[in-house]
């Protein structure tokens, strides 16, 4: 996951790159209060021939986004793995287990609205534009897209 998070062309529509000890706090409280908490959170995304780590997707809860509470659909990869259809198996893979495994009603993915690629990916699994928001610490808002169960 480190070169995921230092990398600063994946993190080029985030908050910046992250140190090791951050990515090593974000593993932790990915296993301690995500799936502790709501029985989910992100999951590895792993070549099959070799075994290599190349990202993650997975679901996130925000208990409060303009005015109401939602499971984000949020994924990353390295550099050397987009373009190869991983995020859009991932996140379709991931949707998939989010609606008929968990029961959930109603996904989004926040998105950068100069992030083209990661619009695409929503696109692809079916998610439409639903409106422009402001994160706290944000000087544009971003996009959100929804998708829901059907």
């Amino acid at each position: 996951m480190v070169q995921v998070f230092c990398d600063p062309e994946v993190m080029r529509f985030s908050d910046g790159i992250k140190t090791r000890e951050w990515v090593h706090e974000w593993l932790h409280t990915c296993l301690e209060r995500y799936y502790q908490a709501w029985g989910f959170g992100p999951y590895a995304v792993v070549e099959r021939q070799s075994q290599r780590v190349l990202g993650y997707c997975g679901l996130f809860f925000f208990p409060e986004l303009d005015g109401q509470a939602e499971v984000e659909i949020g994924y990353r990869l390295i550099r050397s793995a987009w373009g190869d259809g991983y995020a859009t198996e991932a996140v379709g893979a991931v949707r998939d287990y989010a609606f008929n495994t968990l029961s959930l009603r109603r996904l989004i993915a926040i998105i950068d609205p100069s992030n083209i690629a990661s619009i695409r990916v929503a696109e692809k699994i079916g998610m439409t534009y639903e409106k422009d928001v402001m994160l706290e610490g944000y000087t544009y808002p971003d996009r959100i897209y929804v998708i829901p169960a059907s």
